[in-house]
């Protein structure tokens, strides 16, 4: 950045209501900001969190404003409406308009010498400016007060900006806007009429394009773009550069200490220093004429918007310490290390404005034991900033070591910390079962076992049915009893996941352990249409005349888009034979009828039964389940 500032990012931002973004004043009396907003037509107020208070509007081309000595009244350019509007800081009313029946403006304003300023015209040469005698008993408009007064051309290109400051009431000093080298003209304005103290020529260390010039509270330089300074005497002499070249805004306090900024960076400057104190990183873009101190000098206001300032997100950022220089603390731990082993710690506080050599700082060890910290005995920094500490944690998981500096006068506070993984024991953690097959609907008993451990004896037990339609969820959550058992009774219907946890705790890592047990279905099968039944040897027969179709009814636990696969054997010369399978769908009473047919002759010997085939059926709800098979006999 080349200031050489640690940056800090800015302290706060309240969004305005706004269409866009102009100029911004500080009134330190009542503690407000005001914020022209040239699209929206409107003044905006806000306190000093930005919190806004109430609008002006209608005020068409509203850019510059300035504010009188005493805080009452706010004077805002409208260059639209051809008039300075005259605004009550308290109630955010209009009180008064002056009307300045000019081309171009008004535009830019200043208070000096009991009178207001300001700047109008249109560009090429046509520049001017003007003054109202606002304490008059009838106030008068006069033009044509800097006519030409440019240092470069003898002309303004443009309205030129004006400056001035309450310590010095009778200097009125203004840069050209337009120019690609724009000269500074000093005025003393203690007569009521601007009379030249000090000129300079854009062309020898000018700055091109300006856009706002400062006169520093003593009178003794000004500064344009809040990037090059010059004296404020009849020689003009340069002063120097600081380190924020083609700045966006500039605000000088009562002390000297210079605001400035461009882009997104603001940096404060000492009286007469080239480096940086401080820098600030804002949200969005920093808008020209958008920075001002607070009334006490306190914090620091900066205009921003995400676009160019013609339309787009319009913000006040505060900012905050800005005579304290920034202060960053770096820590280092190792990656890993060994629980109830030493570990060394180090790292570094950084300053632009060095700590002393002894400083001392806070440390403080977050862990699974101390969940909201415990303070460690304080760390002390080294002439050159960096520190070092060695700990010995107790607990295991993630340690976390914060290094903390109080700030001072000078210096902000801050903090850093780093993480090291300590390492935990594994614990011994089963759960039994798994992998044996249940009939449906038994009633099962789930033991989990957990070992040994620090202080955390619960576990949970997570229950997971096969299928989408049944959610995983928690059975059972507990501390196991003295053989370190926790125990749960499920009534099987599916296959089911199963899975025991340990959280852990500061000595023993979390672990889990893994369970399936397995459920069959319901099946059975029932013949229909026989004559009677039978014994064939030990077997029971059901017996069908010749030309009779046997109907075989399969009933089956239900499960959607399930199906039963059925099997056909016959037997013959003492053997059994397939004779044919096929898969047939459950209507939602899990019901499924199939005519088995006839043969048409006596003497055959026929069986049949249903399954639910994982997989093959259409799900993979259950275990595969074979029904009973069921004998038949065709007779005359």
């Amino acid at each position: 950045m080349g200031s050489g500032a640690t940056p800090a990012m800015a302290d706060s931002t309240a969004v305005l209501p706004a269409g866009s973004a102009g100029k911004i004043v500080v009134d330190g009396v009542h503690q407000r900001v005001f914020a022209s907003d040239p699209l929206g037509a409107e003044v905006i107020a806000t306190d000093y969190d930005g919190k806004v208070l109430g609008t002006l509007k209608s005020l068409t081309g509203v850019l510059d404003l300035t504010l009188s000595a005493d805080s009452g009244t706010l004077y805002a350019a409208s260059q639209s409406l051809h008039a300075i509007v005259a605004i009550d800081t308290t109630t955010l009313q209009e009180t008064t308009r002056y009307a300045v029946d000019v081309t171009g403006g008004p535009r830019y304003l200043a208070l000096a010498g009991g009178k207001l300023w300001f700047g109008y015209g249109s560009q090429s040469d046509d520049g001017n400016i003007g003054s109202v005698d606002v304490s008059a008993a009838e106030p008068t408009v006069t033009l044509d007060l800097g006519a030409g007064d440019s240092p470069t051309s003898g002309l303004w290109y443009d309205p030129p900006h004006l400056d001035a400051d309450p310590a010095q009431p009778n200097t009125l000093v203004a840069v050209e806007e337009g120019l690609s080298a724009s000269g500074i003209t000093v005025y003393d304005v203690s007569s009521g009429t601007p009379v030249q103290t000090g000129l300079r020529n854009g062309y020898t260390d000018g700055v091109g394009f300006a856009t706002d010039i400062d006169l520093s509270p003593d009178g003794s330089r000004v500064t344009v773009d809040g990037w090059r300074s010059y004296s404020a005497d009849a020689s003009m002499t340069y002063l120097g550069d600081y380190g924020t070249q083609n700045a966006g805004g500039t605000d000088i306090r009562s002390d000297g200490t210079v605001a400035t900024g461009n882009g997104k960076t603001v940096y404060v400057y000492r009286q007469g220093a080239t480096s940086a104190r401080r820098s600030y990183t804002l949200p969005d873009n920093l808008m020209r004429g958008g920075l001002a101190w607070s009334g006490d000098g306190s914090r620091i206001f900066a205009l921003t918007n995400d676009g160019d300032g013609s339309e787009g997100v319009t913000a006040l950022q505060v900012l905050t310490d800005p005579d304290k220089t920034v202060t960053t603390v770096t820590v280092s731990a190792p990656a890993t290390a060994d629980r109830a082993k030493q570990l060394t710690v180090t790292g570094k506080a950084a300053n632009n404005t060095p700590l002393p050599a002894g400083t001392p700082l806070k440390v403080t060890r977050t862990d699974l034991e101390s969940p909201k910290g415990k303070a460690l005995p304080d760390t002390t920094v080294n002439a050159d900033g960096t520190f070092s500490f060695t700990d010995t944690p107790p607990a295991g998981s993630k340690v976390k070591y914060t290094v903390a500096y109080p700030g001072d006068t000078d210096r902000t506070a801050a903090s850093g910390s780093d993480t090291v993984t300590v390492s935990r024991k594994s614990p011994t953690l089963t759960l039994n079962k798994n992998g044996k097959i249940y009939a449906y609907g038994t009633d099962v008993t789930f033991t989990a076992h957990l070992g040994t451990t620090y202080k955390n004896r619960v576990v949970e037990i997570w229950a997971d049915p096969y299928g989408p339609d049944k959610p995983k969820k928690l059975v059972k959550k507990g501390t196991v009893n003295a053989g370190g058992n926790l125990s749960v009774k499920l009534h099987l219907t599916r296959d089911t996941a199963l899975s025991t946890v340990f959280a852990g705790d500061s000595r023993y890592a979390p672990k889990t352990a893994k369970s399936t047990a397995f459920a069959k279905v319901k099946v059975s099968t029932a013949l229909s249409k026989y004559y009677k039944t039978g014994k064939i040897g030990s077997t029971k027969y059901y017996y069908f005349h010749k030309n009779t179709s046997a109907i075989a009814t399969t009933t089956m636990t239900y499960y959607k888009g399930r199906s039963q696969k059925l099997e056909l054997q016959v037997y013959y010369d003492g053997k059994w034979y397939a004779s044919g399978s096929d898969y047939f769908s459950l209507n939602t009473s899990g019901k499924s009828k199939v005519n088995l047919g006839s043969p048409g002759e006596s003497g055959i010997r026929a069986r049949v039964r249903s399954s639910y085939i994982n997989s093959s059926s259409g799900d993979t709800v259950n275990s595969t389940t074979h029904g009973a098979w069921k004998y038949f006999y065709f007779t005359k």
